[in-house]
């Protein structure tokens, strides 16, 4: 049997010691259909620019297994078959925003092997102390469709950070996990990504300061960005919740904007499958469109989720539970621009 994982085995140490499943082989096989019907196709890159992000649940490590069962007590319960699925999503994207990259990269060389040479990537340091998580942020890119353009660093508040409403001194500590920005460009288009992970605090109230300082951050940058000819958007998991709240506002009120082809989509696999906008309303990609931050070079013509709960590892009857640490309890989160020469 011939597997888009075949550049692992070339090892005999990543051999797996099981086989697949006929059922979990006929989803895998049909994945790739599935996913056409969702995502746009990569055009010419004049075409078009598929950007997304996606919080991959505890991206770290695997198990060396084509299968870890329902009822295992194998650790991590990611396997071979779910980084199949996983590198086939990643696949159908120019350039991935992923955060919950673990200090264990075992899961994200695989997944580049995977994906080939014609893939790049880069990354933060794992960010230490409670809120850190032992997290990195990373961008992954297909070296095609992009290119690296030069800029790349954490946002990091300087002193007088009154002006991003923080009282004076406070951000002598930082972000939980910084905001990390990359630039990019495509044929006809550059831009700079900020992906962020913000910090899940028990209230409101530890939430909204690092939004409020992000929009304000962006909404300055922008406004500069725009003179030298470069697009800005942010992207990633936000821990927001529904639409109507304060901390949906916070992020939103500098006219920092989540695309209408955005506002139904569902972001987790806990969401309402009635309104997706009650709750798990965590990830978002947003950018300004009035005045000097408007994008240039970029027009957007869709975007959306992939539901990935509904067509992987059915087999294996888990809960969402369970399924979150083989998948993610994240849906991937994607536009698409036309960028017109």
């Amino acid at each position: 049997m011939t597997t888009p994982l075949d550049v692992l085995f070339l090892d005999p140490a990543n051999r797996p010691p099981d086989t697949l499943s006929q059922a979990a082989l006929d989803e895998l096989r049909a994945l790739p259909g599935l996913l056409d019907g969702i995502i746009p196709p990569k055009r010419d890159v004049s075409a078009n620019l598929l950007i997304a992000t996606w919080n991959i649940a505890h991206f770290r490590s695997l198990t060396k297994r084509w299968q870890v069962p329902a009822q295992s007590s194998l650790s991590p319960k990611r396997d071979y078959r779910c980084l199949w699925a996983i590198t086939e999503i990643l696949s159908r994207f120019d350039v991935i925003a992923v955060q919950e990259v673990g200090g264990d990269l075992r899961a994200l060389r695989y997944a580049l092997k995977v994906l080939g040479p014609g893939w790049g990537f880069l990354m933060t340091d794992v960010s230490r102390g409670t809120g850190g998580n032992n997290e990195r942020m990373a961008y992954l890119y297909d070296k095609d469709r992009v290119s690296l353009s030069g800029l790349a660093g954490e946002l990091v508040v300087p002193d007088e950070s009154h002006e991003y409403g923080f009282k004076e001194g406070a951000f002598k500590k930082q972000f939980a996990r910084n905001p990390y920005a990359v630039s990019f460009k495509s044929r006809n288009a550059t831009f700079i990504l900020v992906t962020a992970h913000i910090d899940y605090g028990d209230v409101d109230e530890e939430r909204i300061p690092e939004l409020k300082a992000i929009a304000q951050w962006m909404r300055d940058w922008a406004k500069d960005s725009y003179r030298w000819h470069h697009n800005l958007l942010v992207l990633g998991d936000f821990n927001l919740d529904r639409d109507d709240n304060k901390m949906y506002r916070a992020f939103t009120e500098t006219h920092l904007t989540v695309p209408q082809a955005l506002h139904a989509a569902p972001r987790t696999i806990y969401a309402s499958p009635t309104d997706p906008r009650k709750g798990s309303y965590h990830d978002q990609i947003a950018w300004f469109i009035d005045g000097d931050a408007n994008l240039i070079n970029m027009e957007l013509v869709t975007g959306g989720t992939i539901p990935l709960r509904q067509f992987l590892l059915n087999d294996l009857g888990l809960t969402n539970a369970s399924f979150a640490p083989r998948i993610s309890d994240h849906y991937p989160l994607w536009v698409e621009f036309r960028t017109p020469g």
